[in-house]
């Protein structure tokens, strides 16, 4: 049933698929650099944890190809959560408080930081993709984890991936 595909959305993406300035490092005053609130649906079944992999897929590398930036890596997330809410990036002590988000790890970025890095577009258009995994497995990946080690690490884990792309403007 078609119902039954693991679907990952934000309501903070426009119904274009455009993501809004405030998750951008262009966004005004206070309002930037925020993580997008996201959410999943139809979680695979013996699913033990979630990674997230969030990259600018349209980023250019100045000595060549188009070469994806990452922007935000979020392991250890737990199947029974239903999304992340907006701005959860940096506040994951304050937002679980020993709760349901405790064992969540935000990973390096691209910028070498842990969490959300909104990007600075040298043009408009770029997509950006935002991939979730289930995985039969939680990944131990040390203290500095980076999007290379996770996707290392989940080779033979993965039970299903969940796709969306957006477009900043």
């Amino acid at each position: 049933m078609e119902s039954e595909e693991f679907r990952l959305i934000s309501p903070g993406i426009d119904h274009e698929g455009r993501l809004p300035r405030k998750y951008t490092e262009e966004g005004q005053g206070a309002l930037k650099n925020i993580s997008p609130p996201l959410e999943w649906y139809n979680v695979p079944q013996g699913t033990k944890s979630l990674a997230l992999v969030v990259q600018d897929i349209d980023a250019p590398d100045p000595s060549g190809p188009i070469v994806p930036w990452t922007v935000w890596v979020v392991v250890n997330i737990p199947p029974s959560l239903k999304g992340l809410p907006e701005g959860f990036s940096g506040k994951e002590e304050e937002v679980g408080a020993g709760g349901e988000f405790a064992e969540i790890k935000e990973g390096n970025n691209d910028f070498k930081v842990p969490g959300w890095r909104g990007p600075k577009l040298p043009s408009r258009g770029h997509r950006f993709e935002f991939k979730l995994y289930a995985l039969d497995d939680i990944p131990h990946l040390g203290r500095k984890v980076t999007k290379e080690k996770l996707l290392e690490a989940i080779q033979g884990h993965l039970l299903g991936e969940a796709v969306l792309i957006a477009r900043a403007f």
